[in-house]
């Protein structure tokens, strides 16, 4: 049974007692306890189910690499599933629950899998549930989803709160073991500025439980030694709890750190989602450990010997009283060597290699400790936990020889460098064959946008498994990261004492030459009941490459992401291929290394604030008013006025009458505003609009369209010239983010050489349009800048004062009426609106709201992105051919709209229509035609875009698409309604009112 020694335990504090619950009963631990500890100390050897065969699953691992000890952490709003003991910190009131069972962990009727697994082999899926038809929907379907999932969906909001944060640095070290310390006492002694990032909640690594001695003193003095040094240092900054999860293109690094995982209902936030910009990334992120293949290598009681040594240094736990270790390595001989020297019993140590010479066997053969070499254990016994096992030799086929009597098995297949961080943004890797493993290679790395590398590899991730290769590993690794800095190294790396170690032999099926019934019972990936077998028939199926296979098998695919299974499948299906193992190669590495909770990456974004709304300055004195709002993108614009005794629709007929008659004024603050600036900034502009923008004077404004790749209209807008390298491009109230994270991706992506910065500068300026006869008046009242036609002429801007505020005055109109548009800073948006209220009462001056401001547009025929446009629309299709450059080679959209389909004449075109009774065509209506489809539905030929009623020109207008377009004035077509009739309507220009343009050229 495993059970806590009385003495030892590095890591723990026995004075401070911990009591925690798994599956209702209560358990004590100490202070310092890995969830999974602490089990072990209470014999809970049963931690769970497995995902398909629903077998007993215990403790394999003691890291964020196991794949079996998954819980339910947690109660009601603190609930979280999948949690891993191996990286849980105990705590006073930790409650746990195993999953995937029912109706209990001890008595899962799921096992009854077990018992049909020669009818569920890897890719079972695939060839049934096929016949009958009908039983997919009636008994299939509502099996395989109630079976599906691992763990409970928490059912209560989230009571924790998260957060992001930002850091900049010029070397990033993510790993705190010897490696990744070393690396960063050396960058931080040259004054590089450091971040240290560390997964567990101690530095070290593996080096104090291994026994290293460095610089003649032992590991954990070393570290302690190295981290007060690193304490002390204002360029270093150090961080427990916080592995790095993701490393991107430029040098950015995502990392999780858990801030009260231990601690919760502190009040301090769970997570903190880090977000860092790195010169240079060291990875020091260790090696895993392999397991072997042997039948019944999932048996409660079977662990990887260097995690089964972790329990027993750092919290004095053993996992039983006899423990057969089994290896092909040298490295395995330290957990025997350390579990005699704590009294407990080895009966035997297994060893597949022929000969066995190095310092750690002679040491522990000095002990008394029986090896058995050329050996495999071919079978373990026992079901819910382990009680012996048989063993053979290694190069047989499974004849059992000998049974010995345990309650543990330590099983050391080798140990595999952590290369995820390396491989997330295209290093790659090496087969080494000396260690059976991939590791990094250093002429291939992540590179930066100069092409040069961007991450280091050191230490155990590099492939320099020992102590003493670490040390020198990392000094050279940190060398080569500072050099790309621009900083020298100062001083020399530690020295460790060395261990010489043997060659491992490797070893991926035990006994090599096993039959299929002992391979059907050799598992690869714990979590999702891949064996060897499955792998073998995946080959013999024709699924030759890695990438099929991990599909078809599922192998890799569980929530540990294959970092048990993978190289000893890879090698299991190079075996079966008949090839060696580089050849077949790995599967793609993707972050986050490890899980991250979908709060942590939402951080604040949550309720109120998941998307807050936006307001504009003036929108206290909207309120005032009684405006009726209205949702634009995350904006709250006023659709309305509405006065006593109005309905909306009153409101808005009044506010377009006045707008034309007198004076209206309206809160455009929405509108985006991106500065684009830079050498680059009119070549980019020319590739981002249909039109020419390097060549709009700095002054004057242009209107201009935004297509996307497929040469969609995606926005338009109108961009002024600031100055030489600078202009200022309008959007649509809803498309500013949009736009300007497009703007990005292509800046960043494709263009990225191009010198060209770009703001979203939107909620800096409030915006208020002047519209009307009236307009200028206002101005001339307020003062202090010369508005006239003669200096400020239609399609320009200008800088001055008005009212004594300072002002940019844009001359545009969307409207048709003379207009100004006037920009000042935001914390005078409400100000500035108050004085053209008072400063304009005389003149008629009366706030309007969007929908008077969109049927004034369609009076004028001006289109609306999102009501003219729906994601298929070219600006061909809306007559906006003159906007499209005949002169450029290039941009985005052009060869898109070269396509047959889009260059079809048959495409419907935008036009007018008016009812031949006066009334107003239904939104979304289409234009009927004649005769039916192949599907029975009736024959379109256009649709309404937009429709309204006009109070200037007393009826009902509207803009739609219709095949053939302006050639089609005079027409009379139907439009269908809601109640199954039409309304006739003819075809006419689009432009229903001042056509040339008098009224706003005034």
């Amino acid at each position: 049974m495993s059970t806590r020694l009385h003495k030892g335990g590095r890591l723990i504090d026995r004075s401070a007692a911990t009591e925690f619950s798994f599956n209702g009963k209560r358990m004590r631990g100490f202070s310092g306890d890995s969830l999974a500890s602490a089990l072990l100390a209470n014999d809970q050897m049963l931690v769970g189910r497995s995902f398909k065969y629903h077998r007993p699953r215990g403790i394999v691992a003691a890291g964020p690499e196991e794949p079996n000890a998954l819980v339910g952490l947690g109660k009601g709003a603190r609930f979280e599933p999948n949690q891993r003991v191996t990286t849980t910190e105990l705590f006073e009131g930790l409650e746990a629950e195993s999953q995937n069972h029912w109706p209990s962990l001890e008595y899962d009727v799921g096992v009854v899998n077990n018992a049909l697994a020669r009818f569920l082999p890897g890719g079972f899926y695939y060839k049934t549930f096929m016949y009958p038809r009908a039983a997919w929907k009636h008994l299939f379907e509502p099996i395989i989803r109630a079976s599906a999932g691992l763990g409970k969906a928490p059912r209560e909001r989230d009571a924790d709160r998260y957060e992001h944060a930002y850091a900049f640095c010029d070397v990033l070290v993510a790993g705190g073991g010897i490696a990744g310390l070393q690396a960063a006492l050396l960058a931080g002694a040259a004054g590089a500025r450091v971040i240290v990032l560390e997964q567990s909640s101690v530095w070290g690594g593996r080096a104090p439980v291994d026994g290293d001695v460095i610089e003649g003193k032992p590991a954990e003095v070393w570290i302690n030694e190295t981290v007060q040094a690193l304490e002390v240092m204002e360029n270093v900054t150090l961080r427990l709890r916080c592995p790095a999860i993701g490393v991107y293109d430029h040098g950015y690094v995502l990392a999780d750190e858990k801030i009260a995982d231990h601690t919760p209902g502190d009040g301090r936030p769970k997570h903190r989602l880090w977000r860092i910009r790195a010169g240079q990334i060291v990875t020091a992120t260790g090696a895993i450990e392999r397991p072997l293949s042997f039948a019944g290598n999932d048996i409660p009681g079977v662990m990887l010997a260097g995690s089964l040594r972790d329990y027993l240094v750092n919290f004095a736990v053993s996992a039983g009283d006899r423990t057969v270790v089994v290896t092909n390595n040298d490295d395995a001989y330290r957990t025997a060597i350390a579990l005699v020297e704590a009294g407990l019993v080895v009966p035997c140590i297994v060893d597949a290699r022929v000969s066995v010479t190095g310092e750690l066997p002679e040491r522990a053969r000095a002990m008394g400790i029986r090896i058995a070499t050329a050996t495999a254990v071919v079978k373990v016994k026992g079901g819910k936990r382990v009680t012996g096992v048989q063993l053979g030799a290694q190069a047989g086929q499974g004849a059992v020889l000998e049974e010995i009597s345990c309650d543990a098995v330590a099983m050391s297949g080798g140990w595999s460098p952590v290369v995820h961080l390396w491989s997330h943004c295209g290093g790659k890797l090496n087969w080494d064959t000396g260690h059976q493993h991939f590791r990094p290679d250093a002429t291939r790395p992540p590179t930066g946008a100069d092409g040069l590398a961007m991450v280091v590899a050191v230490g155990a991730a590099n492939g320099a498994m020992t102590a003493a290769e670490a040390l020198a590993d990392a000094g050279v690794g940190a060398a080569a990261a500072l050099a790309a800095m621009g900083f020298s190294a100062v001083g020399a790396p530690s020295t460790a004492t060395a261990v010489r170690e043997a060659a491992m032999e490797p070893v991926w099926i035990m006994p090599q030459g096993a039959g299929p019934d002992l391979r059907a019972k050799m598992w690869l990936d714990y979590q999702n009941d891949v064996k060897v077998s499955d792998v073998q028939l995946a080959a013999r199926e024709g699924y030759e490459s890695v990438e099929h296979t991990k599909r078809y098998t599922t192998l890799g695919m569980a929530t540990d992401q294959g970092k048990l299974s993978n190289i000893n499948g890879l090698a299991v299906l190079a075996n079966a291929l008949n090839e060696d193992i580089p050849r077949v190669g790995t599967t793609t590495f993707r972050p986050p290394y490890v899980p991250v909770t979908l709060g942590a990456l939402a951080g604040e974004s949550r309720g109120d604030i998941f998307q807050p709304l936006r307001r504009t300055p003036m929108h206290g004195w909207h309120e005032a008013q009684q405006a009726y709002m209205e949702p634009v993108g995350l904006w709250r614009r006023p659709y309305c006025f509405p006065r006593a005794g109005e309905n909306h629709e009153q409101a808005v007929h009044r506010e377009v009458n006045n707008t034309r008659t007198a004076l209206g004024l309206l809160d455009a603050s929405t509108l985006g505003k991106i500065i684009v600036k830079g050498p680059d900034a009119g070549r980019f502009l020319d590739m981002l609009y249909t039109g020419v923008m390097s060549t709009l004077p700095v002054g004057k404004c242009r209107y201009g369209l935004m297509c996307n790749e497929q040469g969609f209209l995606s926005d338009d807008g109108v961009v002024a010239r600031i100055d030489e390298d600078t202009w200022l491009c309008h959007t649509t109230s809803g498309g500013a983010d949009r736009i300007h994270a497009w703007m990005e991706d292509w800046l960043q992506c494709e263009w990225w050489d191009w010198q060209v910065y770009t703001a979203n500068i939107t909620e800096q300026y409030a915006q208020v349009a002047v519209v009307g006869p009236n307009a200028r008046k206002l101005l001339e009242k307020l003062g202090g800048m010369d508005v006239s036609k003669e200096t400020l002429p239609f399609m320009q801007w200008a800088d001055g004062t008005l009212g004594g505020f300072p002002v940019r005055v844009y001359r545009i109109s969307f409207s048709g009426e003379l207009s100004y548009e006037i920009a000042v800073p935001a914390s005078m948006g409400a100000a500035f609106w108050e004085a053209c209220h008072k400063a304009g009462a005389e003149f008629g001056a009366m706030a309007y709201g969007t929908e008077a401001l969109h049927i004034m547009r369609a009076e004028k025929g001006f289109i609306m992105i999102g009501d003219e446009t729906d994601g298929t629309v070219i600006p061909q299709d809306l007559n906006l051919g003159w906007a499209i450059s005949k002169k450029k080679a290039d941009f985005l959209g052009k060869r898109g709209q070269e396509r047959v389909f889009l260059a079809s004449p048959e495409r419907w075109k935008l036009a007018g229509f008016e009812t031949l009774d006066g009334s107003v065509v239904p939104d979304g209506s289409y234009i009927v035609a004649a005769g039916k489809n192949a599907n029975g539905q009736g024959n379109t030929q256009g649709r309404v875009t937009s429709t309204y009623y006009s109070p200037t020109l007393k009826r009902g207008i509207a803009m739609g698409l219709v095949h053939g377009g302006l050639s089609r004035i005079g027409d009379i077509v139907e439009f269908n309604t809601v109640t199954g009739g039409t309304v006739k309507a003819r075809v006419v220009d689009p432009v229903f009112f001042d056509k040339d343009g008098e009224k706003q050229n005034v």
